[in-house]
């Protein structure tokens, strides 16, 4: 790799845009581990989890160790795998992540101590395990949604989660589920086993957030339109939204008239233009629309250079 390969994705718009994303995400992340589940002593399906355990375990020894610190040091082991099998941008991408988890846990602990929001007389910020326990899955399932978005994870049981989700292609939700059972099961030695399950629960409301999360940012509309103008909605769609479409000869059921159905895939905003623009040049048209989470293939997820406008076709009349 030369330099010129390293200095050109550096100074790119993406990189720096997944940068600044990146780095909001772990900052929603480290928020929720630090408010939520460190005062309240909640082992979750996480290297957050298991580092509580391995930190009291030692406080337990006589040996004091913070767990940001363990945290740090969990990450940067799981980091070799992520680069070997799920590839360098998410390895890389994932060292940054993992390396700033902890020491973003020490900013917010610089900003605002927990220990300052705890009421008095209660041992956690919420005053209820329960509470914590959905303030921090709801934090933490928005920032993985974020990182697994753009091709990242904030690191650690997240890397087997990616694993398990890449080579077994199984719903991201449920990887993140079954790579946190195991850790669970270690708060047997630290904590009592009404806090075990609690952490087991936690877990599988993350699992199951995540993939709604993710349902929701990757959810595309199924746009069907059939229209006598059909030529202009097609450009419209390949020239001004720059998404591909598909013509189909349909023949209707009532009179027998042959016309041409137009399907394409469109974000909901884009979905929105298709329909002001028909009915800002006064088109009559029928139009179905569904949902659809998962699109794989040659779907653009960032906006190509215009197309120059398609040459009309004549469909075929058998």
């Amino acid at each position: 790799m030369n330099a010129k390969s390293l200095i050109t994705p550096l100074g790119s718009w993406k990189f720096w845009k997944d940068f600044i994303i990146m780095t909001i995400a772990m900052m929603l992340a480290s928020a929720g581990v630090y408010y939520f589940v460190v005062p309240a002593n909640l082992v979750l399906g996480s290297t957050a989890g298991l580092a509580i355990v391995i930190s009291n375990l030692f406080m337990a020894a006589g040996i004091p160790i913070k767990v940001s610190t363990v945290i740090l040091i969990l990450n940067v082991i799981l980091l070799l795998l992520a680069w070997v099998l799920c590839g360098k941008e998410f390895g890389a991408k994932t060292i940054y992540t993992s390396v700033i988890l902890g020491p973003m846990m020490d900013l917010w602990e610089f900003i605002l101590p927990y220990q300052k929001l705890i009421p008095a007389g209660e041992t956690s910020v919420m005053g209820d395990i329960w509470f914590d326990l959905l303030c921090f899955v709801m934090i933490v399932s928005v920032s993985q949604t974020i990182l697994f978005h753009i091709n990242a994870s904030s690191g650690g049981l997240d890397i087997v989660a990616k694993i398990i989700n890449k080579y077994f292609h199984i719903d991201i939700g449920e990887a993140v589920t079954v790579s946190g059972l195991a850790i669970c099961l270690t708060a047997f030695a630290v904590n009592p086993f009404r806090l075990v399950v609690i952490g087991i629960i936690g877990t599988w409301i993350n699992g199951i957030a995540v993939d709604y999360f993710t349902a929701m940012i990757n959810r595309r509309k199924r746009v069907c339109i059939i229209c006598d103008e059909h030529d202009k909605v097609r450009e419209y769609i390949i020239c001004s939204l720059q998404r591909g479409c598909s013509l189909y000869e349909v023949t209707g059921g009532y009179n027998g008239t042959k016309n041409v159905e137009i399907e394409s895939l469109l974000t909901k905003e884009e979905f929105a233009k298709v329909m002001n623009y028909m009915k800002e040049n006064g088109m009559h048209s029928f139009v179905t629309a569904s949902n659809v989470s998962e699109v794989y293939g040659l779907w653009n997820h960032a906006k190509k250079k215009p197309r120059p406008k398609p040459a009309k076709e004549k469909l075929s009349q058998d």
